[in-house]
């Protein structure tokens, strides 16, 4: 387990890896009308009145596709129930790692919830930034706590105890135009190596409609996030680990490395999407929606956008797992959650907030509300939705290899070599992964874009590297 010193240094960290520009990593906001409160540049949201009649609180939230949603259901479902009225501040992922960190890790009280994600969970939590769920939990037996998948708890969670409670989860895999490669006599395999999914993408690329589609915008969550995966299952890593866990000498410089990033840029040169070092979730998301990608590495949440009821792609996509190489598994595991800092005034309406908006009554609540209808219901998190009939009618075509890609995401074991820090996948449980990866896959976006080579982004990207481990 990282220390708590090196956890301390995490706001540090984060507050030096971004800037304005920084791109949103994992699934980055879709731009759509969100009824919430959006202060510009981080500016301080409304102060929270006290308990009693006319209690509020102060919730900070990615903006994305799928989180978006909770901003509009919250003003009429949630206050009117409870007479709490939520105060959302939606941020960019990076800004809002960024502004939580700060604000969580200082003690201020300018969130009374945030939502943060599975690399800072465990680290927030281990150094006393949060408050413990488990007998929040214990005290609402709606929310059935033991209802949450064990893989996701487990992340979330330090020495047994809940730090964050789920909105969504997700691991990765590989999504592809069944009937594009049906007309060009082609099969995926269910669990397809990187070099058959590369052949594949090669094959049907066409001036109209591109192989596949990578992230290549520089971000440790962005690019950073698919290379890794792909890194891991070339049999490469960031650093060595030392015996204690800590972090050890920098591995950028060795063969595996390299060949593993060849690799993610010859494909995307060969056959991947037009400007692919500008390219993340969101871009991916609305070229394959557009018909101009054939497949799309990604985020399994993807899947309940292409196959909501008013998706333009429904009932064309197929499935499989994460590619690999050397190792079995590749797939990473992600959850975005709710979080309650120590500092906050009003945990009781903080837990009130939390166990509405990630218990079981949400689920249904968002499939009856929202156009996508029950395919589009935050995934992931509960035992439960996958038992749901209505919900394997509705998610049929992915629900269950969501479920399988995330069971098998290796999160204690992603690679080959032990790695330092907290498990992940698709990150260096690390704080110091924050800088690093940002920093490195500004230089890996750089050779995507041909204005860089590989080998000088490897050079480069090693002596940044190894100053963390220095």
């Amino acid at each position: 387990m990282v220390g708590l010193a090196a956890v301390s240094a995490f706001a540090l960290v984060a507050g030096a890896c971004g800037s304005d520009d920084d791109p949103p990593a994992a699934t980055e906001a879709s731009g759509g009308d969100t009824p919430a409160t959006e202060p510009a540049g981080g500016d301080d949201p409304p102060a929270t009145e006290p308990a009693g009649d006319g209690r509020s609180i102060n919730v900070a939230i990615v903006g994305n596709p799928v989180i978006d949603d909770i901003a509009t259901l919250a003003p009429e479902h949630f206050t009117p129930e409870t007479g709490i009225e939520v105060n959302f501040t939606v941020l960019p992922e990076q800004e809002l790692r960024e502004i939580t960190t700060r604000d969580v890790g200082a003690g201020g009280d300018q969130f009374d919830v945030v939502q943060i994600g599975m690399f800072e969970t465990p680290q927030f939590g281990a150094n006393g930034w949060l408050v413990g769920l488990n007998d929040l939990a214990a005290s609402t037996p709606e929310y059935q706590i033991d209802d949450l998948i064990p893989a996701v708890r487990g992340g979330l969670s330090v020495d047994g105890e809940l730090y964050a409670s789920p909105f969504y989860a997700e691991s990765s895999f590989l999504m592809y135009r069944a009937d594009v490669l049906a007309d060009a006599g082609l099969t995926m395999p269910d669990a397809p190596t990187w070099d058959q999914v590369a052949e594949i993408a090669r094959a049907v690329d066409s001036d109209e409609m591109a192989g596949i589609c990578l992230r290549g915008k520089p971000g440790w969550g962005d690019l950073g996030a698919a290379f890794t995966t792909v890194l891991n299952t070339f049999g490469g890593t960031w650093w060595a680990a030392n015996d204690d866990g800590s972090i050890g000498a920098a591995q950028v410089d060795q063969p595996e490395f390299a060949e593993a990033l060849n690799f993610y840029v010859d494909l995307l040169n060969d056959a991947g999407e037009d400007d692919a070092a500008n390219s993340s979730f969101t871009e991916c998301l609305s070229l394959y929606q557009e018909g101009k990608v054939a497949m799309w590495y990604d985020a399994t949440v993807a899947a309940s956008i292409l196959e909501a009821e008013d998706s333009p792609v429904k009932g064309l996509n197929d499935f499989a797992l994460a590619p690999v190489n050397v190792t079995d598994n590749s797939g990473w595991l992600w959850a975005w959650t709710f979080a309650i800092p120590a500092s906050t005034t009003d945990q009781d309406a903080a837990w009130e907030f939390i166990s509405w908006a990630t218990g079981p009554g949400y689920q249904e609540l968002a499939a009856t509300e929202l156009p996508g209808g029950w395919a589009a219901v935050p995934p992931g998190t509960r035992q439960s939705l996958y038992a749901n009939p209505e919900y394997q009618d509705a998610a049929g075509a992915f629900a269950q290899k969501t479920l399988d890609a995330m069971l098998a995401a290796p999160i204690d074991n992603p690679g080959t070599t032990p790695r330092p820090g907290l498990p992940g996948v698709q990150y260096v449980g690390v704080p110091e992964f924050q800088d690093v990866g940002t920093r490195c896959t500004e230089l890996f976006s750089a050779a995507i874009a041909g204005s860089m080579s590989v080998d000088a982004a490897l050079s480069d990207c090693q002596l940044i590297a190894s100053d963390a481990s220095s």
